[in-house]
């Protein structure tokens, strides 16, 4: 039974291994979301397909929730000595993977193959396919009382990790979507595929952006497989993360039934 789940990054990720609990890994194909990819100190990097490969080879910290397994913090410490941009917390082992990325990505090859060769290399026993191989970034505009348009747009990533989103987001804006297209295998591991499945990620920025890319709606009406999504809106509020907050900017009620009709 062929299984596709388009995901997002940590909840994906802990959704996807109860699912290979109970399906063998080689049954499924993963289409991580890509929009939240950014550039911190020169080095490109994937948050989302980094939390699914971590977690799926057995790479990740169980205990914090993120990033790698004994970590370490050095080139982080002193890029803040150095006053350097040090909000993102990457560690060294997390450095080791973004440097072979960037290099790669600058040598011409795109961001399915150089996700394909890391995976060669950890095994997480699945098919993990980026959205697209074309530049995609997550924006979120919030208030800013000093701006002359009374707001300001900062990348996903700040949003959520500098802001820890505690402002209300006013907007989302998905910078490159509508040019962009599905990476090789995206269209076809949807239809093709025997069941479809939508975690409990974000349904504004990591599921949704997926939703966006040009054709992937389309094939998931097309695709003869059920598919199924599951809310991460349960009582009424988001489980863990900031869906409450970007549902809202968008318009959407804050629940289960509103995150299906969205989708």
């Amino acid at each position: 039974m062929k299984i596709t789940v388009l995901s997002g990054g940590v909840g994906g990720a802990r959704f996807l291994r109860g699912l290979l609990a109970v399906v063998p890994p080689a049954d499924v194909t993963i289409i991580g979301n890509v929009a939240d990819d950014l550039e911190i100190l020169g080095l490109r990097v994937s948050p989302d397909l980094d939390s699914v490969l971590y977690a799926l080879a057995g790479l990740s910290d169980e205990e914090r929730g993120w990033g790698r397994a004994d970590e370490t913090w050095n080139a982080l410490a002193t890029v803040s000595e150095l006053s350097g941009d040090a909000w993102f917390k990457l560690g060294d082992r997390d450095i080791g993977l973004h440097l072979v990325r960037t290099q790669m990505l600058e040598a011409g090859y795109p961001l399915s193959a150089v996700t394909e060769a890391l995976c060669r290399r950890w095994q997480p026993g699945v098919r993990l396919l980026p959205m697209s191989d074309d530049r995609v970034e997550t924006h979120i505009a919030v208030a800013d009382p000093d701006s002359p348009s009374g707001r300001r747009v900062v990348h996903f990533q700040e949003y959520w990790v500098r802001m820890h989103a505690a402002v209300p987001a006013e907007a989302v804006l998905v910078v490159g979507q509508e040019e962009a297209t599905p990476a090789p295998g995206v269209l076809e591991a949807i239809t093709d595929a025997d069941l479809v499945m939508l975690p409990p990620s974000n349904p504004v920025v990591s599921v949704g952006t997926i939703l966006g890319v040009p054709g992937v709606r389309d094939a998931l009406r097309a695709t003869a497989a059920p598919v199924v999504g599951l809310s991460p809106i349960v009582g009424g509020d988001h489980v863990r993360g900031m869906a409450a907050q970007v549902l809202a900017s968008i318009g959407v009620e804050v629940s289960a039934a509103a995150v299906g009709a969205h989708f």
